[in-house]
């Protein structure tokens, strides 16, 4: 997601606490709300599957390879 939509997410959350939003403007509001989210949840995926675990007797496990890399809803 690139800062101009990030910035129209904050846009009209103030325009909405100020005077409110027309109903164009709530789908719009909603439907980058949640592509922000899916955006979120999928560098925090990358992010949990690269970690590698060291055990106790030495050897590294992936936790990605240990538990699937499942794809973000």
């Amino acid at each position: 997601m690139n800062q101009s939509k990030i910035d129209r997410i904050n846009a009209l959350a103030r325009k909405s606490r100020a005077e409110g939003l027309t109903e164009e403007e709530r789908k719009e509001q909603e439907l980058l709300r949640k592509e922000y989210i899916a955006n979120v949840r999928r560098n925090l995926r990358a992010q949990l599957d690269s970690i590698d675990v060291v055990n106790p007797d030495g050897t590294t496990e992936n936790l990605g390879e240990k538990y699937g890399k499942k794809e973000a809803n």
